[in-house]
């Protein structure tokens, strides 16, 4: 076992030793932040679709594609809430593999697989926002929303 010596607290940063990033370190405070963004950006959401307006007698295509959806605002945040929740439960799965999974190959192999299917999530439903957002009433050249 090594004893590293603490550095100096006053030591000018351009003499500290350079440390590698710490991955573990920065997926627990992006767990905390982004489980804090989570509750904001729920909540809200929940608020505007299901206790705003008619209540949950309100939610129908229209509402959701046509109205919320034709407001920048609203299709930022939910694509907001879209990417945080994947990655904060990727982040989580990956730390539920690493507990319970001790060979490294198999580890790897889930955490990949996590991340490329958090990716891929990710991925098509901002291309479900782009679509509703660019084409939100039209199918087949008839009026949907009217």
């Amino acid at each position: 076992m090594t004893i590293e010596a603490v550095e100096y607290p006053r030591t000018p940063l351009s003499e500290r030793k350079k440390r590698p990033n710490n991955w573990e370190r920065i997926g627990w405070v992006f767990m905390r932040v982004s489980g804090v963004l989570l509750i904001a950006l729920v909540f809200v959401h929940l608020y505007s679709n299901l206790i705003a307006g008619d209540g949950v007698h309100q939610i129908t295509y229209q509402f959701v594609v046509a109205e919320k959806f034709s407001v920048s605002f609203w299709l930022i945040w939910d694509a907001l809430l879209l990417i945080l929740a994947m990655i904060h439960g990727t982040n989580g799965m990956r730390t539920i593999v690493n507990d319970y999974v001790y060979r490294a190959g198999p580890r790897k192999a889930l955490t990949l697989t996590l991340w490329i299917a958090c990716i891929i999530e990710i991925i098509l439903g901002l291309i479900v926002l782009a679509v509703f957002a660019i084409e939100p009433c039209f199918q087949g050249g008839a009026s949907i929303c009217s």
